[in-house]
């Protein structure tokens, strides 16, 4: 199987008040395309400082991430925004839909950004898989949490990514609507055949992936595959 994430001793320093802070501390892993993964650890344990680093949102103080064969360390902010928008999906736990823009106009955006054609019925069919077809007309203001959430995994899922970030995808939701929003991000990640890493403290969705890094203290301190 080909190797979509390779990360090579990586690490994440920040100076502060002329103390040096370790929030990442030599990690190394890579990850099989295809593939769903977790990254779980207690908070402050650099989880999201690490996500952030594979996708290339920021840049490592030092060792090498390899995201789709191509070096991000080497590459400047322009040049990294370009592998982003060619290659990743994001979803967050606070949604980061556009208020001005209505739910269709939302999971359009990545698609505009490429330049690619026919973008409404793609969107449009999106929509419908997340069950948010009649929706489409509605601002971001007017859905609920969980239907907020569905309009960013229709728009995380439009530009076809090779790979998803999910951070926290269901830290603002309630459990039943977190469930619901589980089994969506599942199904259209194997219908796509894109690759999945989320970051979660939630064990239920972590158990649900094939693979769980667990994270303390900057450091990765287990890498275990499991039955799902």
């Amino acid at each position: 199987m080909d190797t979509i994430l390779n990360i090579t001793s990586l690490s994440k320093t920040y100076q502060s008040a002329g103390n040096t802070l370790t929030v990442l501390e030599d990690i190394n892993f890579s990850i099989t395309a295809g593939s769903t993964n977790a990254i779980v650890g207690p908070s402050g344990s650099g989880k999201t400082t690490l996500l952030g680093l594979c996708a290339g949102l920021d840049r490592s103080s030092a060792g090498r991430v390899e995201l789709n064969q191509i070096n991000l360390s080497e590459l400047n902010e322009d040049k990294r925004a370009q592998v982003r928008n060619q290659y990743v999906g994001f979803i967050f736990q606070n949604f980061q839909l556009l208020p001005t823009l209505t739910a269709l106009e939302n999971v359009m955006v990545p698609l505009e950004l490429r330049g690619e054609r026919n973008i409404k019925s793609r969107a449009l069919d999106l929509l419908d898989k997340v069950g948010l077809a009649s929706r489409g007309h509605h601002y971001p203001s007017q859905l609920s949490g969980g239907e907020q959430q569905r309009v960013s995994l229709a728009r995380a899922f439009s530009n076809q990514p090779k790979i998803l970030f999910a951070d926290e995808p269901t830290g603002n939701l309630d459990a039943e609507t977190s469930e619901k929003v589980i089994k969506l991000l599942f199904e259209l990640n194997r219908d796509a055949g894109t690759t999945l890493v989320v970051v979660t403290h939630d064990l239920d969705l972590a158990s649900k992936t094939q693979r769980i890094l667990k994270i303390k203290g900057g450091k990765l301190i287990a890498d275990e595959l499991t039955q799902a």
